[in-house]
């Protein structure tokens, strides 16, 4: 893995998508998110694409959505339907090659900077406010995945507020 930049914290606006939202296991989670972005630039998506992990279950199934960053809002287009990337601060880190690692290291700096993820328990798995790694190499024009440089952004909890 090739750190780009960070770990960081980042305060990141919330930004309008469209994205197409399944539930697939974590095995072949990567071949589901590669039909799924071809699906999203068939029916003319463009802009900064993202795979977004909203349940995460190592050992069974994934809740992902991968979509596009728009403009602004839109209506949705059978199964590609609007969205946010809410607004908050992130814990970033920028990135080439060794997704699984890079997550390793952005949740291990989290945990040494005493920082709290926006993550609740669910039956399902960890459930996330907002996880995702969008792909800063434009995937229609880098085919080798290894190349891509990409953001991994996971929002922190907000600050504990003393009552």
């Amino acid at each position: 893995m090739e750190i780009l930049e960070g770990p960081q914290v980042v305060a990141l606006p919330e930004r309008h998508t469209a994205g197409i939202r399944v539930v697939t296991p974590f095995r072949g989670m990567f071949a589901v998110r590669d039909r799924l972005m071809a699906q999203l630039y068939d029916r003319g998506w463009s802009g900064l694409t993202f795979l977004r992990l909203h349940v995460v279950d190592m050992d069974g199934d994934m809740e992902i959505e991968v979509g596009v960053v728009t403009d602004g809002p839109v209506e949705a287009d059978g199964r590609i339907v609007p969205g946010t990337l809410p607004a908050g601060d992130y814990a970033v880190l920028r990135y080439v090659n060794h997704g699984r690692r890079a997550n390793g290291t952005l949740i291990d700096w989290v945990h040494a900077q005493r920082l709290r993820l926006d993550v609740a328990d669910d039956p399902a798995g960890d459930r996330f406010a907002c996880r995702y790694e969008a792909y800063l190499t434009d995937p229609r024009t880098e085919r080798l995945k290894t190349r891509w440089q990409v953001e991994l952004a996971i929002r922190l909890a907000p600050p504990a507020t003393a009552g």
